[in-house]
This record gives C-alpha cells, structure tokens and sequence, in this order.
C-alpha cells in the first residue's frame, strides 16, 4: 500500500503487518476508553440508586453531568500527559544539541592538535 493509501501520512509506506498493529492500538484504546465510561455509568448508576427522593429526570441529569464531568477530567489528564511529554522531548533536545556541539567542538580540537603535531613532526624531519 502506498503511503497515500493509508491515513498516516508519513512519508513512508506502512506495511500490512504496521497498519494492523496501529488498528490493534487503535482498538484497545477503543476498548479501554468503553471499559471506563462503563464503569463510570455503573458508578454514578450505584450512586444515584442509594440517594432517595430522586426523579428519574434529576437521576438523568445527575448521570450525564458525572459522565461529563469523567471525559473532562479524563481530558485534562491526558493534555496534562502530552504536554509533560511534549516539554520532555524539547528538554532532550536541547541536552543533545548541547552533547553534539561540545563533541563537535573537542573533535575539532583534536583535529587541530594532530595537523600541528603532523607539522611539527615533518618541519622537524628537514
């Protein structure tokens, strides 16, 4: 398949084997994410069942503002995560462009320190 024939445009051409490993992740996140909403219905469900006096309406109200309220909360850990990471990679970045510079810098010193040394050798074999 070619790279335009698949939705990750990259670049590049991802194999079958690639595409069904991305639509396996794709389906446990899938999975995941119902498995949570579930819980969280069974949750305010147990909740809005113990609390007496309730109309059907408020315990309808009350279920979706908590369910709401979840994929918010849900939402903000997950920015919070790609942000942290987001900053993380930066930070690496900034650290090996650091590494790189000083290893470029004692290379070039090194090479400079040889071309003398290589001078001094042959003007002294005159």
């Amino acid at each position: 398949m070619t790279m335009w024939g698949s939705r990750f445009h990259r670049g590049y051409a991802m194999t079958a084997r690639e595409e069904a490993a991305r639509g396996l992740t794709d389906i446990e996140g899938f999975l995941y994410q119902e498995a949570h909403t579930g819980a969280t219905h069974r949750r305010v469900a147990a909740f809005t069942a113990r609390v007496e006096g309730l109309t059907p309406e408020q315990k309808r109200d009350i279920e979706q503002w908590y369910v709401d309220e979840q994929k918010d909360v849900a939402r903000m850990v997950t920015d919070h995560i790609a942000e942290r990471g987001e900053a993380l990679e930066a930070q690496h970045h900034v650290r090996m462009r650091q590494w790189l510079r000083g290893t470029l810098t004692a290379m070039g010193l090194i090479t400079l320190a040889m071309i003398a040394c290589v001078v001094v050798i042959l003007g002294s074999s005159r």
